[in-house]
C-alpha cells in the first residue's frame, strides 16, 4: 500500500485537506507535471490525458498490478481493471466499467488499456486466444468507421459504444456484445472547418491499391470529393494508408470474408460519389421548379458498380411519390430538396453500414445460449459536451449523460450504504445534489422534451422548429431548470447570449444553450421510400440487405420510430444493464485544448472536473467516514507502532488493531470498528499514523543497519579465519609432500641395493656348480644376462650413483691385486700379502678402469653385447698374461671373478628379470594407442551425422574437436566441396555451362574497373 508513501501530492482524493476545488485542481496539476497521471477518489479512478507514451504500460505492468490488491500500489488504469475481473471470476459479480469524459479526453485508449489488461490475465488456449483476439481487433475496425478528426481531438468517437465480454466460470472469454448509440451521421455530408470526416473514407484513398481504387471508380486525392474537407486531409501523426491495410487485416481476424470485405468498401465508396452527384435547377412545362442531374456519368457510375438503374435512381432523387388511399401522386422536388434527399440517403447508407458493421462483429463474437457465463461491460460514451453551438446532437449526449450520473450517484451511495450495513456501523443520511429532476424534464413520457419533441414531429399540419420552441415555452416556464428568451421576458431578465430561437437547461454540470433549429428534421431521420426501394432493388447483396424496408412485399404505412425515441429506449436499455452490474468508475479529462504535453489548463479542467461531479464524489465519500481498510493489511501497516504487536503478534486480526489504536491514544469519535474493517473518520487521523510509522520506521532503520554492521564484521571475520586455516593446512600438505618425495626416492634406491645384494648371495649359493681349476662357466651366464637385457631400454639407470659403483670396483680391484700378488691355497682359500705387488698391481689396474668416478662410463666390460663381453675378457686376460707373466692362472680365476661380480653390481638385469612377473610392460603405450582410435573414431561418426547442405555455395563445415585433427579435417572439407561442384557440373545443361563460362568472363574482364564506370548506369555490375 503506497498511500502518502513516497507519493506525489495525495493519491486519493479522499484524502484530500482542505476539501474545495481549488485544491483538487492543485493537486491534479501537481501529479500531471510529474507524470503521474492517475488519481482516485475511493474506488473511481481520475485519468487525465498525458499526450504522449508513458512507459507504466505493457506485460511488466501487468504481472505487476495482477498480484497486488487497488491500494497495494500506485494508481493505475490497471488496478481497476484488476480489481473488476477479480470481482467477476472469484466472487461471481458481472462488472460494468464507465468510461466518461469529453472529446479528446481519452476514453477510447482507456477501455483499449482495460480490454487489453483482460486478455492478459485470463486464461489461455487456441480457442481462448481466438477470441480474445477478435475482441481486439474488433477496436480499429469500429475505429475507422466510427471515429474522425474534430477540433478537440484527432481520433474523436463519434458514436457511443457498450461492449459486453462475457467469460466462463473459469474467467476465460467466450465472446462478446458490441452495442452501438447514436452515431454522428450529419458528419458524413458536412464537417466544421479543421474537422475530417469519418477515417475510413481517408484510409481508402490513401491505403488501397491502384486496382482496387479502379474497381471502386475512385480518384486517390481527396479534394475530388464533396463530402470530404479538402482543407484537412490529414492528420498529424496518423498513416492513413497503413491504418487501412490494419482494417483490412483486422476485419480478417474477426471473420469477414474477402467478398464481405470487398462490399464494404464498395458501399463506402457508393457514399462518397453520392456526393459528388450535382444537381441543377429545372422548370416543368407548367413551369413549377424541379431539379434535374447535371452530370450523369457521376449516376451511372454508381448504377454500374452496385447494379443500380440510372434512371430509376436520378428519378429518386429528384421527385418523391406520395400515395394516397386511390393513387399515387409524384411529387418534382426542388434542388434545395434534392440536395436534402441526396444527403439523407448518403447519410442512411452510412449509418446502417455501421450498424451491419457491428452486427457482423457480433455474429462473429456471440456466445452460445446454452453456456453460463459472467459479463462484464465496457462502456466508452461521449461525454458531457457544451460547444458555442448545440444541436440535437449535443442534446441527446448531454440527456446521456445526466442518467449516467444519476446513475453515478446513486450507486455510490448505495455502495456506501450497503458496506455501513455489511459492516455494522450505523448509516446517516447524506445530502447531495439530485439530478433526477432535469432526467424527468427531458424524458417524462407525457410531458418531457424528447415527448413534445416526437409529437411535435408527428403532429399534422404546418410544423417547424418554431413551434416545437413555443410549445416547450409554453409548458415549462415555471420549470426551475428551464430558459428560454420568453421565460427571461416573463421574469424581466436580459441576457443578450440567449437568442430567440435557443432554450438553455440547467444540468449538473453547468447551464447549456441549444439551437432548436434542425431539431425536428434530425428528429424525424426521413428517407423518402422512392431512395429505398430504388437502393432495394440494386443486384449489390449488401446495400440490398441495408435497406429492408424497399421491398414491396413487406411495405407497411406505419410511422419508423423517430431517433429521439430510439435513443431514449436505448438509454433505458442501457441503464437497465447498469444497475444490474457492480460499476467501476474511469473518469477522464483533458487537461488544454490544444493537444500539448505537459499543458495544465486550470481553468478547462475546473470545469471538466464540475462536468464529472468530481467533488460531488468526493464528499459523498467523506460524508461518514473517509478511510477504511481490513483489519489484517491495516494491522500489518501499523504494528510496528505497538510494543504488544511488534514485532510479533499471535492474536487476532481485531484483537492486534484494537491494541495498537489504545496505545496511541486515538479519539473513539475518531474511529469505528466493523466486522471485517476500521473506519476513520478523519484524514488527518490517517497523516497522523503515517507520520508515527515514518518515524518508527527510521528507527527501526537504524536498528537494523546495527544489526548488519555487526554480523558482517563477524562473517567477515570468520571467513578470513577460515582462509588463514586452509592456506596453512594446504602448505603442511605440501612440505610433507615433498618429503614424502624424498623417502621414497631414497626407498627405492636402497631396494635397488637390496635386491642386487640378493642376487649376488644367490650366485654364491649351494645351487651353485663348484668351481674348477679352471672356471669358465660363469662367462656363458654373464653373456646371456646382458644379452637378453639388450632388449630393453639402453635408459635403464644403473642400480646406485657412480661413486658408489666404482668404489666397489676398486674394493674388489684390490682383492683381485692381492691374489694375483700373493699365494693363495685355492683348496683352503688362505691369501699370501706382498705389499709390493699389491700396490704395484693395484695402482695399474685402478689407473686401467679409470678411476673410480669415472669407472661406469669408461669400462667397455659392461656393454651388454656377448661379443663385446667375450672380446674383452679375452683381452683383457692377455694383457694381465703379459703383465705379470709370472702370475699362476689362479690370478686370471680371482679377475674373471671380479668382472662377474661387477657385472652384477652395474646392471641388476637378475633381479629385473626375476621381477618382471609383477609388471605389465608397454601398458601406458596400448592406453594411448586404445584413446587415439576412439576418438579418431567418434570424430568420424560425428562429421558424418553433421555434413551441411549440398548446396555449392555452403561453405559451412563443422570445426574440428582436437587440434589433432584439424589438418584431416580441412582436407576432408575440400574433398567434400570438390564433390558438391562435380555434383553440380553434371547436373548443368550445355546451355547454362556456355552462361556461366559467359559470367566468369566477364568478371575477370571487370574486375577492379567499377570505378570507371559511367555515371549513367544507374545499376552497377556485381561479379
Amino acid at each position: 500500500m503506497t498511500l502518502l508513501e513516497g507519493s506525489v501530492g495525495v493519491e486519493d482524493l479522499v484524502l484530500l485537506e482542505p476539501l474545495e476545488q481549488g485544491s483538487l485542481l492543485k493537486n491534479l496539476q501537481q501529479r500531471y507535471e510529474h507524470k503521474e497521471i492517475y488519481t482516485y477518489i475511493g474506488n473511481v479512478l481520475i485519468s487525465v490525458n498525458p499526450y504522449q507514451q508513458l512507459p507504466i504500460y505493457g506485460p511488466e505492468f501487468i504481472a505487476k498490478y495482477r498480484d497486488y490488491t487497488f491500494y497495494e500500489l500506485q494508481p493505475h488504469i490497471y488496478a481497476l481493471a484488476n480489481v473488476a475481473y477479480q470481482s467477476l471470476r472469484d466472487r461471481d459479480r458481472d462488472q460494468c466499467i464507465l468510461i466518461t469524459g469529453e472529446s479528446g479526453a481519452g476514453k477510447t485508449e482507456a477501455s483499449k488499456l482495460v480490454m487489453s489488461y483482460v486478455a492478459a490475465v485470463c486464461g489461455k488456449g487456441e480457442q481462448v486466444n481466438s477470441v480474445k483476439e477478435q475482441l481486439l481487433q474488433s477496436n480499429p475496425v469500429l475505429e475507422a468507421f466510427g471515429n474522425a478528426k474534430t477540433i478537440r481531438n484527432n481520433n474523436s468517437s463519434r458514436f457511443g459504444k457498450y461492449m459486453d465480454i462475457e467469460f466462463d466460470f473459469k474467467g476465460s472469454p467466450l465472446g462478446g456484445v458490441i452495442t452501438n448509440y447514436l452515431l454522428e451521421k450529419s458528419r458524413v455530408v458536412k464537417q466544421l472547418e479543421g474537422e475530417r470526416n469519418f477515417h475510413i473514407f481517408y484510409q481508402l484513398l490513401a491505403g488501397a491499391e491502384a486496382d482496387l481504387l479502379k474497381a471502386l471508380k475512385l480518384e486517390r486525392e481527396t479534394r475530388c470529393y464533396v463530402y470530404l474537407n479538402r482543407k484537412v486531409s490529414r492528420v498529424d501523426g496518423m498513416d492513413d494508408a497503413s491504418n487501412f491495410k490494419a482494417v483490412q487485416s483486422a476485419m480478417a481476424v474477426i471473420g469477414f470474408s474477402e467478398e464481405e470485405i470487398q462490399q464494404v468498401l464498395e458501399v463506402t465508396a457508393l457514399v462518397l460519389k453520392l456526393g459528388n452527384v450535382e444537381l441543377a435547377d429545372e422548370f416543368q412545362a407548367n413551369g413549377v421548379s424541379a431539379s434535374g442531374i447535371r452530370d450523369g456519368r457521376g449516376i451511372q457510375e454508381i448504377g454500374e458498380m452496385m447494379g443500380l438503374n440510372s434512371e430509376e435512381l436520378e428519378k429518386a432523387l429528384c421527385s418523391r411519390t406520395m400515395k394516397t388511399a386511390k393513387e399515387n401522386v409524384v411529387t418534382a422536388l426542388n434542388v434545395v430538396q434534392a440536395q436534402y434527399a441526396r444527403d439523407a440517403l448518403a447519410k442512411n447508407i452510412y449509418s446502417r453500414l455501421f450498424n451491419w458493421i457491428v452486427n457482423r462483429i457480433n455474429e462473429s463474437i456471440k456466445v452460445g445460449t446454452g453456456e453460463k457465463k459472467k459479463v462484464m461491460g465496457v462502456l466508452d460514451i461521449y461525454g458531457f459536451e457544451i460547444l458555442e453551438d448545440n444541436s440535437f446532437e449535443q442534446f441527446v449526449i448531454n440527456y446521456c449523460n445526466e442518467k449516467l450520473q444519476q446513475v453515478f450517484i446513486e450507486m455510490t451511495l448505495k455502495e456506501e450504504q450497503e458496506e455501513y450495513e455489511r459492516e455494522g456501523i450505523p448509516w446517516t443520511k447524506v445530502d447531495y445534489s439530485d439530478n433526477g429532476v432535469i432526467c424527468n424534464l427531458i424524458e417524462h413520457n407525457q410531458r418531457g422534451i424528447l415527448a413534445m419533441l416526437d409529437e411535435e414531429c408527428l403532429r399534422p399540419g404546418v410544423v417547424s422548429d418554431t413551434t416545437f420552441l413555443a410549445k416547450l415555452n409554453h409548458l415549462f416556464s415555471k420549470h426551475t431548470h428551464y430558459e428560454s428568451k420568453v421565460t427571461q421576458n416573463a421574469q424581466r431578465q436580459y441576457d443578450h447570449t440567449m437568442g430567440l430561437s435557443s432554450f438553455r437547461i440547467c444540468h449538473y454540470a453547468g447551464k447549456v444553450t441549444y439551437n432548436v433549429n434542425g431539431f425536428i428534421d434530425k428528429n424525424n431521420d426521413l428517407l423518402f421510400r422512392d431512395l429505398s426501394q430504388v437502393m432495394w432493388k440494386a443486384r449489390h447483396p449488401l446495400l440490398q440487405s441495408l435497406f429492408p424496408e424497399g421491398d414491396p412485399k413487406q411495405a407497411s404505412l406505419k410511422r419508423p420510430p423517430t431517433a429521439g425515441a430510439q435513443f431514449k429506449s436505448s438509454v433505458a436499455i442501457l441503464m437497465k444493464n447498469l444497475y444490474s452490474k457492480n460499476p467501476n468508475y474511469i473518469r477522464c479529462i483533458k487537461p488544454n485544448e490544444h493537444q500539448q504535453r505537459g499543458q495544465f489548463s486550470s481553468e478547462l479542467v475546473a470545469i471538466q472536473t464540475r462536468y464529472l461531479g468530481l467533488l460531488e464524489n468526493v464528499r459523498v465519500r467523506r460524508a461518514g467516514y473517509a478511510y477504511r481498510q481490513g483489519y489484517r493489511p491495516f494491522l500489518e501497516r501499523y504494528r510496528l507502532l505497538s510494543r504488544s504487536t511488534w514485532p510479533r503478534w499471535n492474536g487476532g486480526d481485531r484483537e492486534g488493531v484494537e491494541k495498537v489504536v489504545g496505545e496511541l491514544s486515538l479519539s473513539s469519535e475518531e474511529l469505528a470498528f466493523g466486522k471485517t474493517k476500521i473506519f476513520i473518520r478523519s484524514p488527518k487521523t490517517l497523516f497522523h499514523l503515517e507520520e508515527r510509522r515514518r518515524l518508527r520506521l527510521q528507527q527501526l532503520a537504524t536498528l537494523i543497519q546495527k544489526t548488519y554492521r555487526g554480523w558482517r564484521c563477524r562473517t567477515h571475520y570468520r571467513l578470513m579465519r577460515k582462509s588463514q586455516i586452509l592456506i596453512s593446512a594446504w602448505f603442511r600438505g605440501n612440505m610433507q609432500k615433498k618429503r614424502y618425495g624424498k623417502i621414497k626416492a631414497s626407498s627405492l634406491l636402497i631396494q635397488a641395493f637390496v635386491r642386487g645384494w640378493k642376487v649376488m648371495g644367490k650366485g654364491g649359493g649351494a645351487s651353485s656348480p663348484p668351481m674348477g681349476p679352471c672356471p669358465t662357466w660363469f662367462l656363458p651366464d654373464c653373456a646371456s644376462c646382458w644379452e637378453e637385457r639388450a632388449a630393453e631400454s639402453e635408459s635403464c639407470p644403473p642400480p646406485g650413483p657412480p661413486g658408489v659403483r666404482g668404489h666397489v670396483h676398486v674394493c674388489v680391484g684390490f682383492w683381485v691385486c692381492r691374489c694375483v700378488s700373493g699365494s693363495v691355497d685355492a683348496r683352503r682359500g688362505d691369501v699370501c700379502l706382498c705389499p709390493g705387488c699389491v700396490s704395484d698391481l693395484a695402482t695399474e689396474f685402478c689407473l686401467l678402469l679409470g678411476g673410480p668416478c669415472s669407472l661406469p662410463t669408461r669400462l667397455p666390460l659392461l656393454s651388454p653385447s656377448r661379443t663385446v663381453s667375450a672380446l674383452y675378457l679375452t683381452v683383457f686376460s692377455v694383457w694381465v698374461r703379459n703383465r705379470t707373466p709370472s702370475r699362476s692362472g689362479f690370478g686370471l680365476l680371482c679377475l674373471t671373478v671380479y668382472l662377474y661380480v661387477g657385472s652384477f653390481l652395474v646392471c641388476p638385469c637378475q633381479a629385473r628379470k626375476d621381477y618382471r612377473k609383477y609388471f605389465r610392460s608397454g601398458a601406458a603405450l596400448t592406453l594411448a594407442n586404445f584413446i587415439y582410435k576412439s576418438i579418431t573414431r567418434k570424430f568420424l561418426l560425428g562429421l558424418k551425422d553433421n555434413l551441411p547442405s549440398t548446396n555449392i555455395l555452403d561453405k559451412t563445415w563443422p570445426a574440428a574437436p582436437y587440434k589433432c585433427f584439424h589438418t584431416a579435417n580441412q582436407e576432408l572439407r575440400q574433398l567434400f566441396y570438390r564433390w558438391k561442384c562435380k555434383k553440380f557440373r553434371d547436373r548443368l545443361s550445355l546451355k547454362q555451362v556456355e552462361n556461366l563460362r559467359e559470367k566468369l568472363c566477364a568478371s575477370e574482364l571487370f574486375k577492379d574497373k567499377k570505378a570507371s564506370y559511367p555515371q549513367r548506369l544507374r545499376l552497377e555490375f556485381f561479379s
